[in-house]
């Protein structure tokens, strides 16, 4: 996105800005044209001093504080959940809407979870207000911005997702890990993991995040499960997700069945794909082209491909049940630009409740 934001003349601050999903805020924020001068990158105190490029520019960091968000508008928290849970309510109380990346809010009552082409309205009623927005699970914003068209077209009463996600999810030190192993793999040594309890290079493994002994599923799986619910305001839809890190470094792929509301034929599934916004179909049978994450990586949109029944059908026969492939770059639409496009939503609507 180039030219004039709806940000660009407000104070921005963003909180764990030498992370990895802080790096891509401050990078979209440049993007988009937000002059340095209203952006406040702030992180721990060991980072304070750091120099961060910012479009030409560079921003230089400084400790988290209470002090840090006066005359703030904004602030976007890309660090952890502790980190979030110490600072937000502060932040609030000094009259800025936080964007929080982490996981310590999205199921609390009366926070907003939310992916803005989906249910941003959910903040139409309080857009003038200090308050915390939770900003999804990466994997929850990919999919969902993938089957978003199909719920409003169809209705949507069955997902079942398996999910290849990149290491960049576990943040730098797990690229970094990627890297040092695959060299050293290549180079006949033993893959040393840090970050994994498995070796990442030349792998695949169960999502890291740890698992309930008694339901079998991981907390990335649960953290889908509970989050589509609750974005889609449906606590009926039924939702098996299967997480598994992959060697990639970033962006995630998910291979996705879903059950429709009602039965449709293949050319109204692929209608109501191709106007989805926020997606770009690549769905190339006879070139044998589709979504990657190569492909994904860097970009804005969601890729969205192997549109099909999930069984053969005849031409002109209808099913309920369809796959599709998906990929997105998990570190910007699944976080950095899911979060700016929050905060770019509210302040539009602030704008609007001025203007009239």
């Amino acid at each position: 996105m180039n030219g004039r934001s709806v940000l660009d003349e407000c104070k921005i601050a963003v909180v764990g800005a030498t992370g990895a999903v802080g790096l891509e805020v401050l990078s979209i924020l440049a993007g988009r044209g937000v002059p340095s001068t209203h952006v406040i990158s702030l992180a721990s105190e060991r980072s304070a001093g750091t120099k961060l490029a910012y479009g030409r520019d560079q921003v230089i960091v400084k400790a988290v504080s209470a002090e840090a968000f006066d005359g703030v508008e904004y602030a976007i928290f890309a660090a952890d959940g502790s980190t979030s849970t110490r600072w937000a309510a502060v932040a609030v109380q000094r009259g800025v809407t936080v964007i929080d990346n982490s996981s310590a809010f999205r199921m609390a009552d009366g926070v907003p979870l939310v992916v803005p082409e989906i249910n941003g309205g959910v903040l139409d009623g309080d857009a003038g207000k200090a308050q915390i927005i939770a900003n999804p699970n990466c994997s929850t914003i990919l999919l969902l911005l993938a089957l978003e068209p199909l719920r409003a077209a169809f209705g949507v009463c069955e997902i079942v997702v398996s999910t290849y996600q990149a290491v960049s999810g576990a943040g730098i030190a797990a690229m970094d890990e990627l890297r040092e192993q695959t060299r050293d793999v290549l180079a006949g040594k033993a893959a040393q993991p840090k970050v994994f309890t498995e070796p990442c290079a030349f792998n695949l493994f169960s999502h890291d995040s740890s698992v309930d002994v008694e339901t079998g599923q991981n907390g990335e799986e649960t953290k889908i499960i509970a989050e589509t619910r609750k974005i889609w305001n449906d606590a009926e839809v039924r939702v098996i997700p299967t997480c598994v890190r992959v060697p990639v470094l970033r962006a995630h792929t998910q291979a996705v069945t879903v059950r429709l509301g009602r039965a449709a034929i293949g050319e109204e599934v692929g209608d109501a794909m191709s106007r989805g916004v926020g997606l770009r179909v690549m769905d190339d049978r006879q070139g044998n082209r589709f979504p990657t994450p190569a492909k994904a990586s860097g970009a804005d949109e969601v890729l969205v491909g192997r549109i099909r029944a999930a069984e053969p059908i005849a031409t002109g026969a209808t099913t309920d049940r369809f796959c599709l492939l998906l990929s997105g770059d998990q570190l910007r639409k699944g976080a950095a630009l899911n979060a700016v496009q929050i905060a770019e939503y509210v302040e539009s609507r602030r704008n609007a409740a001025v203007a009239n």
